[in-house]
């Protein structure tokens, strides 16, 4: 087995870069020399549900079990934890409101994970029936945020 030499300086200096830039893996590669460096993963604790805004559906159309609606067939969940958010920025229009009709590709709200937004898009074409989440709400993997008709 050959012996490796580790350059302790170049590990720094990636894991540094990876502070800086909120990312959680990076690899370097050198020739044949290749050195990948990883963070693991921390427990995220969901801050508080905030009050829901007029975005989202009204107490009496809630009132179907969580579960069912996860095996809605227009069901659009969440793809990771973060912060939902359901318009481009802060004053602004939403994406989508209750009985828009969407085509399939079309961002209906942005996720915020690691500083990144990531843009939510329709699977498919259809018409918007609920909104399940609030402008600036957290959100965990496979939650259902909207469901199309």
């Amino acid at each position: 087995m050959a012996e490796f030499d580790i350059d302790d300086d170049l590990v720094r200096k990636l894991s540094a870069l990876l502070d800086e830039t909120g990312l959680t893996e990076i690899e370097y590669a050198d020739g044949e020399r290749r050195i990948r460096v990883c963070k693991t993963a921390q427990t995220v604790i969901a801050a508080p549900q905030v009050a829901p805004t007029a975005a989202v559906e009204d107490a009496s159309s809630a009132s179907d079990e969580p579960g069912s609606l996860a095996d809605h067939p227009g069901a659009v969940t969440a793809p990771m934890v973060g912060t939902a958010y359901t318009a481009p920025e802060p004053g602004a229009d939403p994406f989508v409101s209750v009985g828009d009709a969407v085509s399939a590709g079309q961002t209906l709200l942005l996720i915020e994970a690691m500083k990144t937004f990531n843009p939510i898009r329709s699977p498919r074409a259809g018409k918007i029936a609920r909104i399940l989440v609030g402008d600036a709400t957290p959100v965990e993997y496979g939650e259902v945020l909207i469901v199309l008709e």
